[in-house]
């Protein structure tokens, strides 16, 4: 493992989550897991702990979260020095929050003490309530975007990526998202070795980047097919990008004729063969554009496009920009040392 920017003598990085009745548990114990693994991590290389983790309510002592399960929290006082980071969950309790203002006002009042801000899923309503959106960009759980940006207009609200930050103020996705995000704040402070080890740790199967959709390609498919009878094709699409998708061969690994799968795959699923493939490569080759230093067309082989000027067709169709641009604006939300070459197992 190699070092990261913790050294003896510097205090540990004040990660102070306000939480409040209701609140949802993976909200923040998802968070709070990234940070204290990466802490476990530092006292096995014999370095200091990186961050001071602290659960924080308005109140203080036991508060229910939205599953039952009661956490014990410190109370929150107004001086008691500076935060690193300041975050704010989601989770059902914020509406009720929200009303009262009390957590709101509390919110802006130690945003101002506040290095950055993150918050986690529904936790946006939090900060925007707080004052923290305004004139940013912000995105929160997919099913909430919409009401998010129409309560506050001055915020550009995206439907799309796991996580986003603008200045210091990072949001996340729904729920697990937070634990991506948690892992870009890490590499933004430890670097990028100290987060793939905390990724390993927590058997988190990718880190994701950013700029990844929400619903991936794949499971929007399957959300469409709710019987679930191409389930199976999906995932050996998904698996052979590279490989021959054409229709015929996608009927035969479906057990189909031609024509009857040409007539009962957009039947199912809501788009044609064709459209389902290119929208698997778009989302294999968007992967690749942030978390790999490799030639344009490199990767639109790897994602099975074959060559870049079918990528780059592919990409105005499905994005309204060029692969390039996808990189450029996405790969810049990440820290350069993370964008290394990838060991890429596509076929």
């Amino acid at each position: 493992m190699s070092s990261f920017h913790a050294t003896a003598g510097e205090a540990p990085r004040r990660i102070l989550m306000l939480v409040y009745p209701d609140v949802l548990l993976l909200d923040f114990g998802g968070p709070a897991q990234v940070f204290e693994q990466a802490n476990e991590l530092a006292r096995e290389a014999g370095q200091p702990e990186p961050y001071r983790i602290e659960l924080a309510s308005l109140t203080g002592g036991i508060v229910p979260t939205d599953i039952g399960f009661g956490v014990n929290t410190m109370k929150s006082g107004d001086d008691d020095g500076p935060i690193d980071t300041l975050l704010i969950p989601g989770g059902p309790g914020i509406w009720s929050q929200i009303d009262a203002g009390d957590l709101t006002r509390h919110i802006a009042m130690r945003a101002r003490r506040s290095r950055r801000i993150a918050a986690v899923c529904i936790g946006a309503f939090l900060a925007g309530a707080a004052g923290l959106l305004d004139g940013r960009r912000a995105v929160t759980h997919w099913r909430h975007c919409a009401d998010l940006a129409r309560r506050h207009p001055d915020t550009t609200v995206e439907v799309d990526p796991i996580f986003l930050q603008d200045g210091p103020l990072w949001t996340s996705a729904g729920v697990s998202a937070g634990i991506d995000l948690a892992l870009a704040l890490v590499e933004v402070d430890l670097g990028h070795a100290m987060a793939i080890g905390v990724a390993r740790r927590l058997v988190v199967f990718l880190k994701r980047p950013g700029g990844q959709a929400q619903f991936s390609a794949a499971l929007a498919a399957q959300q469409a097919d709710g019987a679930g009878r191409f389930d199976r094709l999906h995932a050996w699409m998904a698996e052979n990008l590279a490989g021959d998708l054409r229709v015929d061969q996608l009927a035969e690994q479906a057990g189909m004729s031609v024509r009857s799968f040409i007539r009962t795959y957009p039947a199912a699923t809501g788009r044609t063969p064709a459209k389902a493939v290119e929208l698997l490569r778009i989302e294999a080759a968007k992967r690749l554009l942030v978390t790999a230093r490799l030639p344009i067309a490199t990767i639109a082989h790897l994602s099975g496009f074959g060559d870049d000027e079918r990528l780059r067709r592919a990409f105005q169709r499905s994005l309204g920009i060029t692969a390039e641009d996808y990189r450029a604006r996405f790969a810049a939300y990440l820290p350069s040392s993370s964008r290394v070459t990838a060991r890429v197992s596509l076929p």
